[in-house]
């Protein structure tokens, strides 16, 4: 008979930082507090889409810090767990995918902008400021930056769902009695 007991799928303490999902908990910290940092530190010119990003950001990395904590103090114990867990991920993959695309979307044109100011600004404005200029292409680059990290963050969510659904079965077929 296989054991009910949730024994070695889902790990706690210092074996958090040694399974393959959980070992995603890292760059999923560090790819989504970059788009979080990366999107908060540029003008907000598109309230609808940045907001978003925003939200996303700001929601997938608190409750990642608060996912990994629970799994770290080992308050992870129960048969729901395994469950939860593929749940979590797949929402944070989907709130990441639709906060990416339109990111994209937005960045694609604001490069198309840069690149009309660019080209049309200090050839037909006697007195052009070249600070305007600079200022609009740091702020196209920290959108790219954000756009990666943001596609980054979704991929490693997406991996963190998938050996989570893989964990999951396991404990369900650990569950069942022979």
């Amino acid at each position: 008979m296989a054991s009910t007991t949730m024994g070695d799928v889902l790990p706690t303490g210092g074996r958090v930082f040694t399974s393959i999902p959980d070992l995603f908990f890292i760059p999923e910290f560090v790819f989504g507090g970059l788009v979080w940092i990366l999107v908060a530190s540029t003008e907000v010119k598109h309230e609808n889409p940045m907001g978003w990003v925003m939200s996303v950001s700001v929601f997938c990395f608190v409750m990642t810090t608060l996912w990994f904590f629970i799994f770290l103090c080992g308050a992870n114990r129960s048969s729901s767990w395994p469950a939860l867990d593929v749940g979590y991920h797949f929402v944070a993959t989907v709130f990441y995918l639709g906060a990416s695309v339109p990111l994209a979307f937005i960045t694609v044109l604001e490069g198309q902008t840069f690149a009309a100011l660019a080209a049309l600004a200090p050839a037909s404005v006697s007195g052009f400021n070249p600070d305007v200029l600079l200022e609009a292409r740091k702020i196209y680059k920290l959108h790219i930056a954000a756009v990666v990290m943001s596609f980054l963050a979704t991929l490693f969510y997406f991996i963190h769902t998938i050996f989570s659904a893989i964990r999951w079965k396991r404990s369900y077929r650990n569950q069942i009695p022979s």
